[in-house]
């Protein structure tokens, strides 16, 4: 791989990490509704359905994803069904504030590392759009001849280093705005605008085509 092509795949990675979906619109969820460090996790939890894909791209088992009407269909079908159950979970989230304190005591009902984790986790690796990206573009950066395992793991620790701060800093801007949602009705509405965001691109993987273009 050389440097010219790298640094394409930055720009590329560039791109398709700041372009909205259902990553952003989670970190921002949980970085307003947690604060950036428990949004954090969630985070790595995306990095790690990312790498799952670029695995799943490199060695080849996403083409045959993408040749296989079924099982195109049947992740599809799955990561439409897991976005829009995290936002129907978002939208009627319980909204406990103690009037006496600037603070919300929702903040104690923070869900555990593990679950934070693997909703990152599963939102990255049923995305069928993620599979498309990673099939249609990977191949592009990897030199044919070149050993296969070196180049997979340079593209994937940049993507990954990119993504990390495109999703903490959209963390970041969200808990900014904790102050704003310091009541009842602010928290409530601030959960049923993400929960209605994840249903709507949970309800837009259903059009995904498995040959776009």
């Amino acid at each position: 791989m050389t440097l010219a092509t790298w640094i394409t795949f930055v720009i590329a990675a560039c791109i398709i990490a700041i372009s909205p979906g259902s990553g952003a619109v989670l970190s921002m969820s949980h970085g307003l509704s947690y604060g950036v460090k428990p949004a954090s996790v969630t985070i790595l939890g995306l990095q790690a359905g990312l790498l799952m894909i670029l695995v799943i791209a490199g060695a080849g088992v996403g083409s045959l994803l993408l040749a296989s009407e079924v099982a195109f269909n049947a992740v599809k079908i799955i990561g439409a069904l897991y976005l829009i159950y995290l936002g129907i979970s978002q939208w009627r989230a319980s909204v406990d504030v103690d009037d006496t304190s600037p603070h919300l005591s929702a903040a104690a009902d923070i869900p555990g590392w593990k679950k934070r984790l693997m909703t990152g986790f599963l939102t990255n690796a049923t995305n069928p759009k993620g599979i498309i990206f990673m099939v249609a573009v990977l191949p592009q950066f990897i030199t044919s001849g070149a050993a296969l395992l070196p180049q997979l793991l340079i593209l994937g620790i940049t993507m990954c280093a990119i993504d990390l701060m495109v999703m903490h800093s959209y963390a970041f801007a969200a808990s900014s705005m904790q102050r704003y949602f310091r009541d009842a009705r602010a928290m409530k509405k601030q959960n049923r605008f993400f929960g209605g965001v994840l249903m709507a691109v949970g309800a837009a993987l259903f059009f995904v085509k498995r040959n776009p273009g």
